[in-house]
């Protein structure tokens, strides 16, 4: 329905703290996407692909870079593996990004953004996420 409005999907995945520390963090954020790629099979290349994991929405808590870095991978991969154009499926990270985790989260090679939530609240934060995201 988004895309027939001219609008592009954002999709948002991720695990529960209880899925991360049982390890189950992958098999949970494939499984969400495989839901919505089975949903959208003949347009999965327009869609917006954002991991926020539960854990870390509105609590200032925020996946290390490595962490993100090896979600965001198995997402990409998936996504490579489900449609003919993955370059143009964007993969942003959305757990509490801010000004002081935007350089190293968005230096990482499969995280082509952020979906910021708080921080974009603050001009002078959100500044410095935009400058992070220019390097």
């Amino acid at each position: 329905r988004a895309l027939a409005a001219g609008s592009t999907p954002r999709v948002c995945v991720g695990e529960t703290l209880a899925e991360r520390e049982a390890g189950e963090s992958e098999a949970v954020v494939k499984r969400q996407v495989a839901a919505v790629i089975h949903a959208v099979a003949h347009c999965t290349s327009e869609i917006v692909v954002a991991y926020e994991p539960v854990w870390a929405i509105g609590t200032g808590k925020t996946a290390t870079p490595e962490m993100a870095q090896a979600v965001h991978a198995v997402l990409r991969k998936q996504i490579a593996a489900a449609t003919q154009h993955p370059e143009r499926v964007k993969i942003l990270y959305g757990g509490s990004m801010n000004a002081a985790n935007a350089a190293s989260l968005l230096a990482q090679p499969d995280i082509d953004g952020g979906l910021i939530g708080g921080a974009s609240l603050k001009a002078a934060d959100f500044l410095q996420i935009v400058a992070a995201a220019q390097l």
